[in-house]
């Protein structure tokens, strides 16, 4: 699969294969095409060239029924300022066709997750930025997905609700979900994930499974992998 915008390529042939239950972090530099390639996944963006499939389902045909099955996390919180966070929520559940007495049940199940229950009926306009991430952690879960795209979605987070987001992100993958994460955090995500890839001008330099890594080893790959970006 490749993604170019103008004669700027972003990714270049790019192949890759994740399994149900997997963890994938995504590591690179700026512009190495982390934020392209998980907006493509998560369908927010075509491909120039290739196809994907998500839950067995090909992007070209059934995008749709991909965005059924996904919920996405980055650092824009995709939320309506205007609304309440109870109104956030009861919207996009409604969007994936939850039952109305199901739906009520489980807005009020996340916002307490998410340790916004007491400021359920408050404007997403007055919340700061760690709480909009918060409730953007709830939207991404409200319709249980299979598949979680992450694009440095700590950013604006706190200590607290980043330990909630581990939590989260530890019971997702404990009941068989598949999350896909870029980041620039080597700590974090070499801790929380099972296999990292390293990418670098659009192409995947470096296929690593965690358990064979340390993070001073790491780093030691990561420089080699990206050397010949600032020679």
């Amino acid at each position: 699969m490749s993604k170019s915008f103008g004669r700027k390529k972003v990714l270049d042939k790019l192949s890759l294969d994740v399994s149900e239950g997997q963890f994938l972090t995504i590591f690179g530099p700026n512009g190495a095409g982390k934020t392209t390639l998980i907006r493509i996944l998560s369908t927010l963006l075509r491909p120039t060239s290739g196809e994907f499939f998500v839950n067995g389902h090909n992007s070209k045909e059934e995008a749709i029924e991909i965005r059924k099955s996904i919920g996405v996390i980055s650092h824009s919180p995709f939320l309506y300022d205007e609304l309440t966070a109870y109104e956030n929520l009861t919207f996009f559940g409604s969007i994936y066709n939850l039952a109305p007495g199901k739906l009520e049940q489980r807005v009020k199940e996340l916002l307490r997750q998410v340790g916004l229950q007491f400021r359920m009926y408050d404007r997403v306009d007055t919340f700061s930025r760690g709480m909009k991430q918060r409730l953007s952690i709830a939207r991404a879960i409200i319709h249980r997905p299979k598949i979680l795209f992450l694009d440095e979605p700590y950013t604006g987070l706190d200590h607290n609700a980043s330990r909630l987001l581990n939590h989260i992100l530890n019971d997702f993958i404990r009941d068989s979900g598949t999350i896909i994460m870029a980041t620039h955090d080597f700590d974090r995500g070499l801790r929380i994930s099972d296999r990292v890839l390293i990418l670098v001008k659009g192409k995947i330099k470096r296929d690593l499974q965690t358990k064979d890594l340390d993070i001073k080893k790491f780093k030691n790959i990561y420089q080699s992998a990206i050397s010949g970006i600032y020679a």
